[in-house]
């Protein structure tokens, strides 16, 4: 049985049509799913009694279940456990702007990027449609807010799990549907290549975000696996075609490890390396995972000092808000093991 939020308004008005519907019915099942948030087909009482039979005997209801939440300043993490067992986190934070969610895409990573948590638990599966989706509802429902963005940097790989991200962000931009714009949704990668080169061509405004880590191969191989198959080189040749179809501007995360990448050479070839592009850095402290013993968090006057070659090389920088370490909901600290967070 196929879960209902699977399905983008387009599909939904495909499924009826083959079935003999009118296909306007899809907008109403999306009004009932995503502005009035029923909880089962039966509530739906602008609907005939024969197209809920339909849906009945095509889709299911099931949500995911909440394990635990826990809590810091400004920040909620969330652990879901998913239809087969498998969990996942969601970190919920509250900005002067609004709220924004940061959500999972796998099950599990498999681009292991050394100071990262997610990538300690290899790749299960993807996720489907309905386990992006259902994460922004049901923070929602209990929280009792309005999610206004979302960022797609919880545990997982986006581009590798492409083509479900693509539909999720159809439902969760369509007005019929959650209804949140493009510009505020922002999709994660570390550089798969093939996959950013597809997305060039995605007709929404969604925002891009690299993770960067490094300004050259030889610091980037030795913390992220992903560019011994696609070189940095590669990587911003392929931002640059991405800048000039788009015309979007792109964000690279650069979390800052000390004695690894904070270095003023260090700076000095980053900011050579994006010269005169539509972008910026943000800069990240390292936060505490398992893996201290190879990493520590850079020192704060090497942080700022970095920050501060950027700003002279004409690099738009920012340094980004600490916040979430106290519950491991911090960047690179995700990991989804509910035995070890017991």
């Amino acid at each position: 049985m196929f879960n209902i939020y699977n399905m983008t308004k387009n599909k939904l008005e495909d499924f009826f049509l083959k079935n003999g519907e009118k296909k306007f019915k899809a907008t109403q099942v999306y009004e009932w799913l995503y502005k009035k948030r029923v909880n089962s087909f039966d509530e739906m009482n602008n609907i005939s009694k024969n197209t809920i039979n339909l849906l009945k005997e095509n889709f299911e209801f099931e949500k995911l279940k909440l394990l635990t939440c826990l809590s810091d300043i400004d920040v909620d993490k969330y652990l879901f456990e998913l239809f087969d067992g498998n969990k996942i986190e969601a970190v919920l934070m509250h900005h002067d702007y609004g709220y924004s969610l940061c959500i999972s895409t796998e099950v599990g990573c498999n681009m292991g990027c050394l100071f990262c948590e997610s990538g300690r638990l290899k790749k299960v599966r993807n996720l489907n449609v309905s386990e992006m989706v259902l994460q922004i509802l049901m923070v929602e429902e209990i929280k009792k807010v309005r999610i206004s963005h979302i960022v797609l940097m919880g545990v997982g790989e986006p581009f590798d799990n492409y083509d479900n991200v693509i539909d999720f962000v159809n439902v969760i931009n369509d007005p019929k549907g959650i209804d949140i714009g493009a510009r505020h949704i922002t999709i994660s990668t570390c550089g798969l290549i093939p996959k950013i080169k597809e997305f060039t061509n995605f007709d929404k405004q969604v925002n891009l975000a690299i993770s960067l880590h490094a300004p050259n191969n030889e610091i980037r191989n030795k913390i992220m696996p992903i560019n011994k198959a696609y070189k940095i080189e590669e990587l911003i040749k392929t931002i640059k075609a991405y800048l000039e179809k788009t015309k979007r501007r792109v964000t690279f995360e650069y979390i800052m490890l000390d004695g690894i990448n904070d270095s003023d050479i260090c700076a000095i070839e980053l900011a050579e390396l994006l010269k005169g592009m539509n972008a910026y850095v943000n800069l990240i402290p390292y936060n505490s995972t398992s893996n201290d013993s190879l990493f520590k968090k850079s020192k704060k006057e090497n942080i700022l000092k970095f920050y501060d070659i950027l700003k002279k090389n004409n690099i738009n920088v920012t340094i980004r808000r600490e916040f979430g370490s106290k519950v491991m909901a911090a960047c690179g600290q995700l990991r989804a093991n509910y035995k070890e967070e017991e």
